[in-house]
């Protein structure tokens, strides 16, 4: 998979994380998802815990574009940062059901390993 692809996947992912938690707030009502939000129903278990594991995936992911950027710019495909980035994507599509279902150690195993995909592709760049 190239870097762009695999870019292009991470931010299909981001937004699919807002979606979910989106509709897993709001579901299908017209009114919420078309309204102002003023009055807005209280959140559920997994709907507050999508929204946790959205707001990781927005404090990784402009840490993910400039190593994925670099890497792009340096050499086109660097063969290192490609395996990481994959590696990130798998654990980021891991981590949403993870955080979701409430598993904390996997959930916590998936979140590091996704830290050190990061390391890798960081380190591949020096």
């Amino acid at each position: 998979m190239t870097m762009t692809a695999i870019i292009l996947a991470v931010l299909v992912l981001y937004v699919v994380q807002l979606f979910l938690q989106e509709m897993s707030h709001l579901g299908v009502n017209p009114k919420l998802l078309l309204g102002n939000r003023d009055n807005l129903p209280e959140q559920s278990v997994v709907s507050a815990r999508l929204g946790r594991a959205k707001n990781n995936m927005m404090e990784a992911l402009p840490i993910f574009l400039g190593l994925a950027l670099v890497a792009l710019i340096k050499d086109g495909d660097v063969g290192d940062a490609n395996t990481g980035a994959l590696v990130f994507l798998i654990m980021r599509i891991l981590y949403v059901p993870a955080y979701a279902s409430g598993i904390r150690s996997v959930r916590s195993l998936i979140w590091t390993v996704s830290m050190l995909a990061l390391g890798m592709m960081a380190l591949t760049l020096i």
